[in-house]
Parts: structure tokens; sequence; C-alpha cells
């Protein structure tokens, strides 16, 4: 037996087709995905086109080669926009928005198509989906067609007859019914808006279960009772619609009539209005559409995916729908191994950066430490002064590393304030200046009126710092920098997209650019990456931008990068607008030259971890203070609850069990006005301090030197308050 092979015509089209005059390679070379896309379409009894690559190459079915008429075979493998430049201002914005991984819907569109020496109006529903590769990347666009010239011809047939019958009504009211019986029609109607009576011939009123010898004289919600309970809420809104607005009316709905047997209808018609612009009549017709709604198995449906949107209306169209339903399992499956392999690289390349670091640190905390350790063993204790302040500088590099690790996970603790932005970089001036090197021109060109922001000073600093830096490093043969400042108001439809979706609102635009060696497209997608450098070894962490990008998006705002190869690099950092009064608070007394306890002053030290309680305590028995330890919240609350002296509450935040934000809460119930200052390394919820911070209390981020804790404990005991709570 002979024959087309399976899959028609376009099948063995594949199989001869000369690949090296098409921009796809040949088939053998074509992707997993591209394979089953192509075997979905090919065995599909329903007109498919695929469009694939770059240049959206076409590859389709027999049916879909009937539509394509005369362009048919020479189109099959070439870009779309090569064989149908006729269609370009049509479909250019929609292959944009499916390329974006949108859905493409469109009912009953008109096109002019090939036929030879001649051409044919064709009618289609039609329906742009994308096509995901390996990687999830939007690869192509499924294009679906039915054709509705049938259906179009005849409710443009009713309407127009029903049209007609305003002038001529009792003249063609028996040719009219003829030409309805042929083609399965409901019927004709003539609603009277202002009177609210609706006429209808005979077999359209018993549908709707009306007496035929009432048909003329009843209103429209008589005739509403007929649709479906479930469709009858939509057929009354689209009705109203099309009076409000003069449209024209089109709709598809289920009547249950009084024999039980639901029929389905598709109505057309249009609203009329009087001289003086106000609904009079509503005119049209339905038709029966119930056997084709039965062998489709749907009409169309709306719907996101293609699943839904493609009906079953033969078998083999069901075969191809499970075989594309079980790709999408194993697709499924397969993305899922490729984010776990993603995840997995992405942890391994963070942990191992903060590995190498802190272990250069930690060696050179150890050695001097051990170091130390011999020469005080030797007697030699005079000399280890070089290695202690190595190992403090070493510790100081490890504590600046966690401070950014935490900014671009947004937890680093931020202390907002009000400021003005002109003012700080002012104030930056000089040392970035020094930083710049002299080789290098810095230009400030900052806005009048600058609106003020409520963000951390310290963390701004540092970034416009770092900023400066990876701007010098981009030009070492000289060049132009420049930092400018400006209000805007982003609405979230800006070309130059940050990485996060926009909130929209008023900020200010702080951006510092370069005209350097810029960045190709490959490293600016990895600029924000944590330990991505390309600098070499030991010039740079990696982690200059991506603590900028976490500063800016745990302060409310946003960044962007834009950089070219040759052409410079310009970094927008985005901070909301602070539009909220000032607020004096009270200030605090000067702390002292040292600042030593009064004495009697008692302090309660809460913190699990023994070697930080012990350092607490030997800075406040230093100091002069009382202190009473406790390992946790448990044992911190019945020293609370007694009548010992406290006038200051030191605890850490990530406590066992009870926080350190609940122990406070709990002791100010028993000494109201208590102060308290809070320690904290990393603490999700201490964050935002503005929110987790209540009157009188404070805190101080771990690792701290010994004066930092001094001043910070000095200062909060001499805080002024009408009720300190210092005694029970």
């Amino acid at each position: 037996m002979t024959g087309s092979p399976v899959g028609g015509d376009t099948a063995a089209l594949i199989a001869t087709l000369d690949w090296s005059a098409s921009p796809l390679p040949a088939p053998e070379q074509w992707p997993q995905s591209l394979r089953t896309a192509v075997d979905i379409v090919i065995h599909s009894p329903m007109p498919m086109l695929l469009l694939w690559g770059p240049q959206l190459c076409q590859l389709y079915n027999d049916g879909f080669g009937l539509l394509a008429g005369s362009k048919h075979p020479q189109a099959f493998g070439q870009p779309v926009d090569l064989t149908w430049p006729e269609l370009k201002s049509f479909t250019d914005p929609i292959y944009a928005a499916v390329l974006r991984g949108e859905v493409r819907t469109y009912v009953e569109q008109g096109f002019t198509l090939p036929r030879g020496s001649w051409s044919a109006q064709v009618w289609l529903d039609l329906t742009y989906s994308p096509i995901r590769d390996e990687q999830q990347n939007v690869a192509g666009i499924l294009v679906t067609a039915i054709e509705t010239n049938e259906r179009r011809r005849v409710a443009d047939e009713l309407l127009r007859r029903s049209e007609a019958s305003l002038k001529a009504q009792h003249d063609t009211e028996e040719r009219l019914q003829l030409t309805l019986a042929a083609t399965n029609a409901v019927g004709t109607w003539d609603w009277d808006i202002r009177e609210d009576r609706f006429m209808a011939d005979a077999h359209f009123a018993r549908l709707h279960s009306v007496d035929p010898q009432q048909a003329g004289s009843l209103p429209i919600t008589e005739y509403l009772q007929g649709v479906h309970p479930e469709d009858r809420g939509l057929v009354a809104r689209t009705i109203k619609d099309c009076i409000t607005h003069s449209g024209e009316y089109a709709n598809e709905f289920r009547l249950l009539p009084a024999d039980g047997v639901v029929r389905w209808v598709f109505a057309r018609g249009r609203c009329y209005k009087d001289d003086h612009g106000r609904p009079a009549r509503f005119i049209g017709a339905s038709i029966d559409i119930t056997e084709r709604r039965a062998a489709e198995n749907a009409v169309r449906q709306l719907n996101e995916t293609l699943e839904e949107r493609v009906a079953e209306r033969t078998q083999a169209l069901a075969e191809a729908n499970a075989l594309l339903q079980q790709e999408m399992h194993e697709r499924a499956r397969a993305e899922d191994a490729l984010r776990h392999a993603q995840k997995m690289e992405a942890v391994g390349q963070l942990t191992g950066g903060i590995a190498h670091d802190f272990n250069n640190m930690l060696t050179g905390i150890i050695g001097s430490l051990d170091l130390m350790q011999r020469y005080i063993a030797a007697g030699r204790a005079d000399e280890i002064g070089r290695f202690t302040d190595a190992a403090v500088t070493s510790a100081h590099r490890a504590a600046a590393l966690t401070h950014r690790l935490l900014a671009f996970s947004r937890r680093q603790s931020l202390d907002r304030k009000r400021l003005d932005p002109n003012a700080l970089v002012h104030s930056l001036e000089e040392l970035l200046s020094r930083t710049k090197g002299e080789h290098i021109e810095l230009r400030l060109n900052l806005a009048d009126g600058i609106w003020p922001v409520n963000t951390d000073a310290n963390q701004l600093e540092n970034a416009l710092l770092n900023l400066v830096i990876n701007a010098r490093d981009a030009m070492p043969e000289g060049g132009r920098l420049l930092i400018e400042t400006a209000n805007c108001h982003l609405d979230g439809r800006e070309q130059d997209t940050p990485l996060e979706p926009i909130k929209p609102g008023e900020y200010v635009r702080i951006e510092v650019s370069d005209n350097g060696a810029g960045m190709s497209a490959a490293i600016l997608a990895k600029a924000f990456d944590p330990f991505f450098t390309t600098k070499p070894i030991g010039q740079g962490t990696g982690l200059g931008l991506s603590m900028i990008y976490g500063f800016a998006q745990q302060s409310g705002g946003h960044i962007t990068l834009h950089s070219e190869p040759g052409n410079g690099t310009c970094v927008r950092l985005y901070l909301p607008r602070h539009s909220e009064q000032v607020q004096e608070k009270p200030k605090l007394l000067a702390p002292q030259d040292a600042p030593l306890a009064v004495k009697g002053e008692s302090v309660l030290v809460v913190e699990d971890d023994p070697a930080v309680r012990m350092l607490v305590l030997n800075v406040l028995d230093e100091l002069g203070y009382r202190a009473h330890p406790a390992a946790d919240a448990k044992v911190a609350i019945p020293l609370l609850e007694s009548s010992l002296r406290i006038d200051l509450l030191v605890t850490d935040v990530g406590l066992p069990g009870m926080n350190g934000r609940q122990l406070a809460e709990i002791a100010r119930q028993h000494r109201p006005g208590l102060r308290v200052l809070f320690m904290t390394g990393y603490a999700e919820k201490a964050a935002e301090r503005h929110a987790f911070l209540a009157e009188g209390m404070a805190m101080v981020t771990k690792p701290f030197s010994i004066e930092v804790l001094a001043t910070h404990i000095r200062q909060m005991i001499n805080q002024p308050s009408s009720d300190d709570g210092t005694s029970a």
C-alpha cells in the first residue's frame, strides 16, 4: 500500500527539502523542543503554523498549506516576513508580544489570501502562543487557525436581512423565514427599547419559552427567562453594553426551552439611536450552532493555556493534545532539574567566594593569635603589637564582608534618617577626589530643590564610594567621572528597567557615570552577582554592586545599570522621596571623655554566646558598672521581676526561645521606661530599625569595638526620661 507518509505532504516535505536554503538547520540537528513542536503541528487536523528561531521560520501542516495557497510550498522553512510582507503591520506587534511570553487571540480576523491568479477573502479565528526551548526561553510561536467564513456569511446575511426588515418588514417576512429555516436559524428580533416591546418570530419565541401569540407584545425580560441560567447574566450585560456604547452585538450562549434540550445559539445585532442620540431600537438575528458545538466540543474558548483554547474536534486532535500534555510534563521535570542545578551552582559560587575570603581573614587572625601566644610564652610580650594589629585588621575585614553580604541579601540593619542627598555628596567630595586619582576629572551636577530621602547615610556613602572606585578602575588612562542628582517620577514603564519591578512614585535619582572601558552584554548580565568580578585576584571582592543592589532594594528603591564596550558605564540609584516632616527627638547627653560608670549603676546583660557575654561583662567591669549576666530570657525575667537595681538592659536580638525584642516588652511591663540596648549580628526583623526600635531603645551591630559599646552604654544611661525604670 502506498501513499503519503504520516503527517501528510508537509511531513514528506521536511524529509526532501534542501535545508541549506533555509535559516534553519537540517532536521537531524533540531533541538528536542523544536522536534516535539513540529510533531504536534504535522499531526494536527487543525491548520497550524510554527514560527521558530530569530527569523521566525515557517513550519506548518497540510491544513495551513491550504490556507497559504500559492505561497506553499515555497514558504516552508523560510522567514515569515519574507513570505508575508503584506501582513507585517498586523503581525509585528503580535510577534513582539508573544516573544515576551504573552498570548494573543483574534476572532473573525479577515485576510486576503492568494489562490493562484486570484485572491480570496478568508475569515479566521486565530491564537498565537509562545513555545519555549530547553532553557525556558521563548524560541518560537505556535499559530492555530479556524476558518469561520460560513459562520460570518450566515450571520452577516441574517443581520442584513433583519436591518432591511425595518423598511419592508411585512413584505419580506415569509422570505426571511424560509432563509432562516435553511440556515438552522433561531430567528430574528426587533426590540423597541423605549416601549420595552420585544417583537420576534414564532420560532424565536418558542425556543425562548414564550407563547408565539404574545411574541410581539412582551418585554425583553420574558425572553431572557429562556436563556440558560448560567448564561443569563452574561447575555444581559452584553446587551446593556451594546445599547450603552451603540456598538455591534455578538454573543454565543445557551437556550433552555420548555422541552429541556439545551441549544447553543450565535446572536448578532446592533443598536440604533433616534435623532436625539437616545437608544431606540435593538435589532438582530440568531442562528443555531448546537451541532457545531457538539462536533468541536468547544466554539472557541478564550483561556490562557493552549489546551483550553484548542477544542477536541476529532480523535486525532485528542491524541495530539495528549502528546502535548506528556511533553509538557516531561518539560516541567526538566525545568525543575535545571532550576535545581542553577540554584546549586549559585549556592556553590556564593559559598565558595565566602569561604575563600573568610579563610584568608581567619588565617590572619588565627596566625596572629598563635604567634602572640608563642611570643608571650617566650617572654617577648613587648613585641606582639604588630600581631595584634594584623589580627584586628583581618577581623575588621571579616566584619566588612558580613555587612556586604547582609546588604546584598537585604538583611543589613539600616539606620534610616532623613537626609539631603546633595549635602551628602558635597560632604564626600574631598574623599571622592582623593579616591579617583589626578588622572580623572570629577564633575558634580546636583539639581536645585532636590527632595530629601529617608535612608542610612553610611550605607549610601559606601555605595557612592564603591561606584567611584569602579569608575576609576574602568579609566586607567584617565577620563571623566560625573555624579548627578535629580528629582524624578517613575511609573514603571521606563526603558531603563531595573532588576525588579518598579513601584510607581517620586524618587531622587543619584547617577554615577564614566566614559571608561564599559562592559559587554555577558559581563553586564552578571554584574550584580555576588563575588563576580573582572578585576585581578586580590583587587576586588565582587560584592560592591551586589551590596549596592541589596541596599537599594531594602531602602525601597531601585538600581539600574547601563554599559556598552568603549562607551562607559552609567549606574542610576533611585531612592524614594521622603515627604514626612522632621520630628525632633530628645537630644542625648554628650558622652564623657572616658565613659565610665557612675557609682551604683547596674546593667543586665542577656547573651547566649559565652564568648560575647564574657566580652561585654569584662567591658562593663572595666568601666565600673555592676553587671548581671543571663544566658537567655528564661534566666533574665526573674532578675527583671526582682527588686534589683537595673539601669540598662543590654540584650542580643537572636536569643534562643524568646527573642530579645520580646524580652524587652516583658521587661518594660515590670519596669516602665527601662532603656534597652540591642546587640545584633543578623536579625531579619531588626533590619528596619525605625520599625523595630521603640522610644528609649537603640541598637549596636556586631562586631563592635570596646569604645563603641562603652559609648552606647553611657549614652543610653544618660538619656533623660520621665520614668527611667531603673529600680523595681
